[in-house]
């Protein structure tokens, strides 16, 4: 069958369609979104200059961490939930893009004289339409469905990292909740050893019951302490393991000590972050998704031009069907526009324009959140630094003040209560101590992960010897 000269032009104006609008540059969906924030040149908490470094998990040189890692990204729940996302906006791209092609649908019946109607019709018909997409409407929807699915993967690889920054934290934090244990076992050791010592001067008449009562209740508030460590520690292992899809059994194999200080990190330029960060860049693809489905709600405006193309073979055991070609091809062309549906499309166009300010709102408050966590990491991890070294300080100073203490107390010169305040003092600089060390660790990782740097563990030849060791109970 020939195809009519007008029906040709209409094709080939179908296969060049109009061109798609951009939708707002990086540059201006900031400024529309953060209309009262500058990104200064420098971070104003300081840090390192030059650019900023993958791999940070490297940094830590922990094989048993890597380890731990690997096994969550494999495992946890909140991976899983992210990659299905993933899935179902492929499903969703695909579903896009399927107005694109031409349709072709078959329609059969047959049976005899007394089929499905009592027609004693049968027959066969094979119908294909194509929209023509002359404004744009279905390219539009594909790109929402193109954007849409970058934002999910970039989703889920932010997932992944964030994913990492926690195991790595709830790491450290382990690790200090078994040396915060460990300290306190140590100062109910020292606690017994004084008691015993008061006992043996009770018992030569050289002390009183006071003080042998008093030596005794703080055995017991030492005892209580261990036991309620012992308890924040079993929960920290259980954390632990709740990131790795493990059963909470508070089982998980931590290090005896807490990582080695890796050292200093450039942070890059605040004017980097928001390209960098997968968090940041997915919230802009939703804008972009957000601005092609208000271009598509508009496009619904304009006609619809459909290029339609039949083939039927009918027969009848009943009557004779009027001579007819048989089978029968037809081509034709339909077209559509909206006169009147009551508003209903420009309502469509308010509703994709409104969803599109909020998608823009929603990026400057994932930026405003960037910075902040940024500045607040590296200003955290500077003054941890500080603190570290003022508490070690204190450390040294409070040990040789018990030293002397338990001297004085051995000659005479003061009473139980002076060693004791001391050994607290002693105890409490300790803690603080460690809860600084491991408090500069954790914000390390939190820059690393603010930043928007990646990590890699280490290859399975390095960590081949750590595998069989984070299934023991180490506890």
């Amino acid at each position: 069958m020939r195809i009519p000269r007008t029906s040709a032009l209409i094709v080939a104006v179908a296969l060049t369609g109009c061109a798609l609008n951009p939708p707002p540059a990086r540059d201006e969906v900031a400024r529309q979104a953060m209309l009262n924030l500058t990104p200064p040149a420098q971070w104003t908490a300081g840090g390192t200059a030059g650019s900023v470094a993958n791999d940070w998990l490297a940094s830590f040189n922990d094989l048993w961490l890597n380890e731990l890692v690997k096994e969550a990204i494999a495992y946890n729940a909140d991976l899983r939930i992210a990659a299905a996302r993933v899935d179902a906006a492929v499903a969703y791209l695909a579903a896009a893009k399927s107005p694109a092609w031409p349709q072709v649908n078959l329609v059969a019946r047959g049976g005899g004289k007394m089929s499905g109607d009592s027609s004693g019709l049968s027959g066969v018909g094979l119908f294909a339409t194509w929209e023509l997409d002359l404004w744009g409407r279905v390219r539009t929807e594909v790109r929402a469905s193109e954007m849409q699915y970058e934002s999910a993967q970039l989703d889920a690889e932010y997932a992944r990292q964030s994913i990492a920054a926690l195991v790595a934290k709830g790491w450290i934090l382990a690790i200090e909740a078994r040396l915060q244990r460990t300290q306190a076992e140590a100062s109910l050791k020292a606690a017994e050893e004084l008691a015993a010592l008061v006992q043996d001067r009770f018992r030569v008449g050289i002390g009183d019951e006071f003080e042998l009562s008093l030596a005794q209740a703080n055995v017991e508030s030492f005892r209580d302490t261990v036991q309620n460590l012992e308890l924040a520690y079993a929960n920290a292992l259980r954390a632990l393991e709740a990131l790795l899809g493990r059963y909470p059994a508070a089982a998980v194999a931590v290090a005896v000590a807490l990582p080695p200080w890796p050292g200093e990190v450039p942070a890059g330029l605040p004017s980097e972050l928001l390209e960098r960060r997968p968090d940041v860049v997915a919230a802009e693809r939703r804008v972009a998704a957000a601005f092609y489905r208000t271009e598509e709600a508009k496009a619904a405006r304009l006609p619809r031009i459909t290029l339609v193309a039949n083939y039927t073979s009918i027969s009848s055991e009943l009557f004779v069907i009027k001579n007819r070609d048989n089978p029968l091809f037809s081509a034709g062309a339909g077209l559509i526009q909206p006169i009147f549906l009551g508003g209903l499309l420009q309502a469509q166009v308010d509703v994709r324009t409104a969803e599109q300010q909020a998608a823009i709102a929603e990026y400057g408050k994932i930026g405003q959140r960037a910075f902040g966590e940024v500045e607040g990491a590296l200003s955290a991890g500077f003054t941890a630094t500080q603190r570290e070294e003022i508490l070690a300080r204190a450390v040294r100073d409070n040990v040789r003040a018990l030293e002397l203490a338990n001297t004085r107390f051995r000659v005479g010169s003061i009473d139980l209560r002076g060693v004791q305040q001391q050994q607290l003092s002693l105890y409490a600089a300790n803690v603080a101590l460690l809860r600084m060390q491991a408090e500069r660790l954790v914000q390390r990782v939190n820059l690393h992960l603010a930043l928007g740097g990646s990590f890699d563990p280490m290859p399975e030849a390095k960590t081949s010897d750590a595998s069989g060791l984070l299934r023991q109970s180490e506890r």
